[in-house]
């Protein structure tokens, strides 16, 4: 079990918060997924092997949450929010310059791994729109190219910096 014998402190730290076993479910999911890249069958398993949960259970919450990814995704999540109010703002425009940038469209990955695109509804952060969430990390007025250019090069400047990045978003910087 990679879980228990990479992150196992972590683990127990978490097991520790809750009174039940099954509370702490949702931490390791993260886990697993920043382990695995995303939630495979097995991490599943492994995740309801380590709470001693029947697996449905713990296949029912990944379906469940959006933020729980079940095949792979790219080394930074970028999520724009594309309900009206957003797009009123420029959501659509920021779409268009990040699929022509990347080369990509929605719910696909770069054939580098790095970027995975995403529509979502209700980022909470309309007054700053056109924004996007890149693993749960908010940057916002993304109203020109030149502005997502910058974004897209700092992103790259991060990965390849060693610094500790988690598609589940446990370590982003608000």
């Amino acid at each position: 079990m990679a879980l228990r014998d990479n992150h196992g402190p972590a683990i127990d730290e978490i097991l520790a918060r809750y009174a039940q076993r099954r509370s702490a479910v949702i931490p390791l999911l993260y886990i697993a997924q920043d382990e695995y890249g995303h939630l495979t069958d097995e991490a599943i398993r492994e995740v309801a092997a380590i709470l001693e949960l029947p697996p449905t259970d713990v296949f029912e919450v990944v379906g469940f949450y959006t933020l729980f990814y079940d095949k792979p995704v790219g080394t930074w999540v970028l999520q724009v929010c594309d309900d009206v109010p957003c797009c009123f703002l420029g959501a659509e425009q920021l779409v268009e310059t990040l699929e022509s940038k990347l080369g990509i469209v929605a719910d696909q990955t770069t054939d580098d791994k790095m970027f995975t695109l995403q529509r979502v509804k209700c980022l909470a952060d309309c007054d700053r729109a056109p924004m996007l969430q890149a693993n749960l990390e908010y940057f916002r007025n993304l109203d020109t190219p030149e502005k997502v250019d910058a974004l897209l090069t700092e992103l790259r400047q991060r990965a390849a910096s060693g610094e500790v990045l988690s598609v589940s978003g446990r370590f982003a910087k608000g």
